[in-house]
C-alpha cells in the first residue's frame, strides 16, 4: 500500500523538471498484477507530456523491458556482468541494453546465504523452469517438503524416473481405455526418453 501511495502521489506531482527514480515497483504482489502495474504506470508517465520529466525505473521484470520497443523515449541499460567458470562477476558499469538473465542466485551467494540454501535456491528454481509438476499437479518441489534428495536420502531412480513411477501409481488402469492406455505409455516413455 505505502508503494501504491507513494506511486500515485508521482503521478499526481511530477512535472517535465522532475527527476522521477521508481525502483521496483509493482514487488508487493504477484508477478502479474506487480508487471502489469508497472507497466501501465511507465507507459503513463511516458505518454502524459505534463508528467513526463527524466525517469530512472529499475525492475526485475525482465518483461518490462519490451516496453523500450513500443515506447521511443525508453531505453534499457544494465549492469555490465562477466560470467567466468560459473562465477559472476558485476563490473559496476552501466551498458546499453537490457539483462539477458537474472543474477538473483548469484547475488544471493556474492551476499554469503549458506551454500545449502544458494543450492536448494537452484533446485527450486530448475523446478520452476521446467514447470514440472507431480500426478496431483502440485511443483514437486513441494514433494520433498523443502529437503533437498541429498539430504539424508538417495533416490533410487532420477528425477524424471520418480515422476514416471509417481504417475504409474496414482492411474487406476480398471478406468482406461485401450486408446487413453496407450497415449498414457507414449506419454510415459517420451517423459522418460526426455522429449
Amino acid at each position: 500500500m505505502v508503494e501504491m501511495l507513494e506511486s500515485a502521489a508521482i503521478l499526481r506531482e511530477a512535472s517535465p523538471k522532475s527527476l522521477v527514480i521508481l525502483d521496483e515497483v509493482g514487488r508487493g504482489t504477484s508477478t502479474f498484477d506487480g508487471l502489469s502495474i508497472a507497466w501501465a504506470l511507465l507507459e503513463h508517465l511516458h505518454d502524459t507530456p505534463e508528467r513526463a520529466g527524466f525517469m530512472l525505473f529499475a525492475t526485475h521484470y525482465h518483461e518490462l523491458t519490451e516496453i523500450a520497443l513500443v515506447r521511443p523515449a525508453v531505453v534499457n541499460t544494465t549492469m555490465a556482468v562477466k560470467e567466468a567458470g560459473g562465477r559472476v562477476v558485476f563490473l559496476r558499469k552501466v551498458v546499453p541494453g537490457a539483462a539477458d538473465r537474472s543474477y538473483g542466485i548469484h547475488v544471493a551467494e556474492i551476499a554469503g546465504l549458506p551454500p545449502a540454501v544458494i543450492a536448494r535456491a537452484r533446485e527450486v528454481l530448475a523446478n520452476l523452469e521446467k514447470q514440472e509438476l507431480d500426478v496431483e499437479g502440485a511443483p514437486v518441489l513441494a514433494r520433498t517438503g523443502g529437503q533437498s534428495a541429498g539430504a539424508g536420502q538417495y533416490l533410487l531412480f532420477s528425477a524424471e524416473e520418480e515422476l514416471t513411477l509417481e504417475k504409474l501409481r496414482a492411474v487406476d488402469v480398471n478406468q482406461l481405455t485401450p486408446i487413453a492406455a496407450l497415449a498414457l505409455l507414449s506419454a510415459l516413455q517420451d517423459r522418460l526418453k526426455g522429449r
